[in-house]
């Protein structure tokens, strides 16, 4: 058994619920990344993603500067422990169709992350069919809009059961 805290990414940048989207923006823009864990301290209470800001706020005119990143964050995260199994967690990401899972410890404080390209580079797991089935379906799914779209498209539901 690999444990995902062998393959994760460690030492995390995150935003606060009070920074703003013009913050978060800049933030993936200096890591060259599209989500952020928001923390609460060490606590994770949610991630913000450049589809958060484009679709909820961008496309509702909140002004970037002002805008907390509480309001257009994702805050019933997808997340995984630390020592479950990297075969385990890959199912869960295929299952919800998700690329990347913030890591928790068993007090619920944020210690990584882990992404379908860490799991590419750093396991034997065959990455190749679960990115197949996460992209499914690759057309979009024009049959409803804004947040019900979100929660259709299993936004919101926790990877532990």
């Amino acid at each position: 058994m690999q444990a995902i805290s062998q393959v994760m990414t460690r030492d995390v940048r995150v935003l606060a619920p009070s920074d703003t989207l013009q913050r978060a923006a800049q933030t993936m823009d200096e890591l060259n990344v599209g989500a952020v864990p928001v923390c609460d301290g060490e606590q994770l209470v949610g991630m913000i993603t450049d589809r958060d800001i484009a679709v909820r706020a961008v496309s509702a005119a909140m002004p970037a500067d002002s805008t907390p990143v509480r309001e257009v964050m994702t805050d019933q995260v997808h997340w995984c422990f630390e020592d479950q199994d990297v075969e385990e967690v890959m199912n869960q990401m295929r299952d919800v169709q998700i690329r990347r899972v913030p890591v928790v410890n068993h007090d619920k404080k944020l210690v990584g992350i882990v992404s379908l390209g860490d799991l590419a580079t750093k396991t034997g797991a065959d990455v190749e069919a679960a990115l197949e089935e996460i992209s499914e379906p690759s057309e979009p799914d024009r049959s409803t809009t804004g947040m019900a779209a979100n929660d259709a498209a299993g936004g919101g539901r926790d990877m532990r059961h």
